[in-house]
């Protein structure tokens, strides 16, 4: 079994800077991608960072130069950069990873999301 674990969401002020981390645990073989979604209120979740193995990485357009994705490969763990946060960045972010348990069994996995609030 494998396991994605968020943490790092909170409340800030508009302008202000947050940082998520996320850590797989549990039975890996290896990581490919791993991202970063999230999903507004009343919202369909969409992408907001990615970073490949080999360390490509890819932003929302929403985001870009304000948030940065990096990753720590001896750690299993997914870093988001937060800054210059805006009210529309309030949302539950959601960890992701495309996990492998052996050399040919992967799957998407999920955390189970974190709460960031933007107050203006």
């Amino acid at each position: 079994q494998v396991q994605l674990v968020e943490s790092g969401g909170g409340l800030v002020q508009a302008g202000g800077s947050l940082i998520l981390s996320c850590t797989a645990s549990g039975s890996i073989f290896s990581i490919d991608d791993m991202g970063w979604y999230r999903q507004a209120p009343g919202k369909q979740r969409e992408l907001v960072a990615l970073i490949t193995r080999g360390g490509s990485t890819n932003y929302a357009d929403s985001v870009k130069g304000r948030f940065s994705i990096s990753r720590d490969k001896t750690k299993n763990t997914v870093f988001l950069q937060m800054n210059s946060l805006k009210p529309e960045d309030t949302a539950v972010y959601y960890c992701n990873a495309y996990i492998y348990r052996s050399s040919t069994r992967g799957a998407d996995s999920w955390g189970q999301g974190t709460k960031v609030t933007v107050s203006s």
